[in-house]
């Protein structure tokens, strides 16, 4: 009887599956800190600036600046050549990035270094010797080539109205963002299964580029477009350098006279900037058609 009565509790005994804890919610506090000062961060050299421009000593708060700003001259013509140029760069860079980048990732995936090296060279270069070398290349080019039909080519690429030399080097500029945006996304798309069940379908390759990859790589491309044209509306020292007047530079030659008029216009270029990152944003998650979700077929019994 004494063996049957129950002994007491041993301490080392297991009591047992334990219910797991609950992880302890984090404090957001520490996010909300850290997003105010990133707010404060960015906002406030915005909102000292937005203040220059509207207080003027003497005369209170006044808006001229912005007021004044579309009939002042030369600011619709640089915007448009700006915009114009950043359009062509987009093409351009995407139109040798994609093709080169598919290439090599089908038929040559140990070239994938050798293509990123190329394409990140231009930041190694620093500017102000790019332009040095376009600029003796222009100057060579008539002197030697004046009896040849390239010496009109030379001409027409530094026409003022649309710098063709101008794309040339922003393209060159823009091949590693463009190139880092578009190898990321090839990267998390199966392109050679896609490009495989396309043309075992009897697609053909304009078709398997244009309808099957590039709606695969929409973010890409919208990221890529967007660094691009950030790249174009505020590059300045290439442009300065062989004569033309794109938007960058018209901003810089009337900071001198109308100060409060250049900072209005970078606020507001700032702001264009902004609402396009935000549309082109929008294009690349969109999906392009809505298809309806598959049904699964029930088994026959």
């Amino acid at each position: 009887m004494a063996a049957m009565t129950p002994t007491a509790a041993d301490p080392t005994r297991s009591r047992g599956p334990r219910s797991p804890r609950r992880p302890r919610p984090r404090p957001r506090v520490w996010r909300g800190a850290v997003l105010a000062l990133a707010g404060v961060y960015f906002l406030l050299p915005l909102l000292a600036s937005f203040v220059f421009t509207v207080h003027v000593p003497g005369r209170g708060v006044t808006f001229d600046a912005y007021t004044e700003l579309l009939g002042a001259e030369g600011f619709t013509t640089s915007l448009l050549l700006s915009l114009g140029l950043a359009a062509a760069t987009i093409a351009l860079s995407l139109l040798l990035a994609v093709p080169a980048l598919v290439a090599v990732r089908l038929g040559a995936p140990r070239l994938r270094s050798v293509v990123e090296v190329m394409c990140t060279l231009p930041l190694v270069v620093p500017p102000i010797a790019l332009v040095t070398g376009i600029t003796t290349v222009l100057r060579w080019g008539p002197e030697h080539l004046s009896r040849t039909p390239l010496y009109q080519t030379f001409i027409a690429v530094q026409n003022e109205d649309f710098p063709v030399v101008l794309v040339l080097a922003y393209t060159v500029l823009a091949l590693p963002f463009v190139h880092r945006s578009l190898d990321a996304g090839l990267r998390a798309v199966d392109v050679p299964t896609l490009v495989e069940a396309a043309r075992s379908c009897g697609a053909s390759w304009p078709h398997v580029v244009l309808r099957v990859l590039v709606p695969n790589l929409r973010s890409s491309l919208a990221g890529a477009a967007f660094l691009t044209l950030a790249l174009v509306l505020g590059e300045f020292t290439i442009a300065s350098l062989l004569g033309f007047r794109p938007f960058a530079v018209w901003i810089v030659s009337i900071s001198g006279s109308q100060a409060r008029m250049s900072v209005a216009v970078s606020i507001l270029s700032l702001l264009v900037t902004w609402l396009l990152l935000l549309l082109l944003s929008r294009a690349g998650t969109a999906s392009a058609t809505a298809s309806p979700a598959p049904t699964t077929s029930r088994k026959e019994s």
